[in-house]
């Protein structure tokens, strides 16, 4: 397989093909899925955990936020909207991304993962909307989206996804979509920590207890997210050899470096005037959790090997994911808990 020729839409249906798909890329599949009998049985506990974890926004009420909203500072409420905004942008290009690569992927499994992945970054987006649809108005929703568009360090920190994104949707090949796969996890897995990091900060002050619940959920989902991608791209890794050059272990160290980079860059302009955050702290924990992606993918670490330095933030770790499934790569056990009124800020 060329790593640089084209990728076909996958057909619906090709009934001369086995239904236990050859390949993940460019392999041959019916198109129908038994979950009974699919080349990666690890797939199906993944797939089970994740609808194990369904949620809806609705679910939370917001009257406890709605009457703290007053309570906070005016620096407190701008971050709290601009981050919130800015979170919503990203998860919005998540949804059809996801969507996509599903369409030039063998493996059914595979493609019904993308697309419950899909369908969670659509809650995750209207989640966000829920939140603001309760603490501000629509005109007010409407200027801080467009604030977040046109933020000159937001564009700079979502160009190094967006740049993966529309390369691989303008020329889809094993090369685009493995590029596409890493920025996912740079997007899932290291992305959005300065957020979550702030609305954290004020669940530990007990403000807004029930908009840091509903991002414990979302949080959660993504780590799930990540370690999807992380095995996907193992998998594509082994199946295809002539993608496992050392030029892309490069890029994935050098893509995961810029990611972090622009994470700190991040947090020191949107957490700069929140007391109770260290910043220093704060850039150790990204390098933290990069090192954790970096594994998962089978990969040495980039930064100094450290504990979570930051554990008030409640990190969803690899050790906590689910109890149902392993690593099939390393066999290491997972368990995961969704948080609740027992097991959640009470601990921050």
């Amino acid at each position: 397989m060329s790593i640089h020729a084209p990728l076909k839409k996958i057909k619906l249906l090709n009934p001369e093909q086995p239904n236990k798909s050859t390949g993940i890329l460019n392999g041959e599949s019916s198109g129908l899925l038994n979950w009974n009998d699919i080349a990666y049985p690890q797939m199906y506990d993944l797939y089970q955990t994740l609808l194990s974890n369904f949620w809806k926004a609705q679910e939370i009420n917001m009257q406890d936020d709605i009457k703290q909203w007053d309570s906070l500072t005016d620096v407190e409420k701008d971050v709290f909207l601009r981050i919130n905004t800015q979170l919503a942008s990203l998860d919005s290009l998540q949804t059809p991304t996801m969507s996509q690569a599903m369409d030039y992927v063998t493996d059914s499994s595979f493609k019904a993962i993308f697309a419950v992945v899909s369908q969670q970054e659509a809650v995750h987006n209207e989640s966000y909307s829920y939140i603001l649809s309760s603490l501000v108005s629509i005109s007010e929703q409407n200027a801080r989206f467009n604030q977040a568009k046109s933020d000159p360090i937001v564009q700079r920190r979502n160009n190094l996804i967006l740049d993966a994104y529309e390369e691989f949707r303008q020329n889809p090949t094993p090369q685009t979509l493995f590029r596409l796969s890493v920025n996912s996890i740079n997007l899932e897995g290291i992305y959005f920590y300065a957020g979550f990091a702030f609305f954290y900060h004020l669940a530990r002050q007990q403000k807004m207890l029930k908009t840091s619940t509903m991002i414990s959920y979302i949080q959660r989902d993504e780590m799930q997210h990540a370690y999807f991608i992380a095995q996907f791209i193992r998998i594509m890794l082994t199946e295809n050899p002539e993608l496992n050059t050392e030029e892309n272990i490069q890029y994935v160290y050098g893509a995961i470096n810029q990611a972090v980079q622009l994470e700190k860059e991040w947090a020191q302009y949107i957490l700069a005037d929140i007391q109770g955050i260290d910043l220093e702290e704060f850039g150790d924990y990204v390098e933290y959790l990069a090192n954790k992606r970096l594994r998962q993918l089978g990969l040495d670490n980039l930064y100094e090997e450290r504990n979570n330095p930051m554990p008030w933030i409640q990190v969803f770790g690899d050790d906590m994911m689910n109890d149902t499934k392993s690593d099939f790569f390393e066999q290491k056990s997972r368990t995961y808990s969704k948080v609740s009124q027992s097991n959640g800020f009470d601990e921050l």
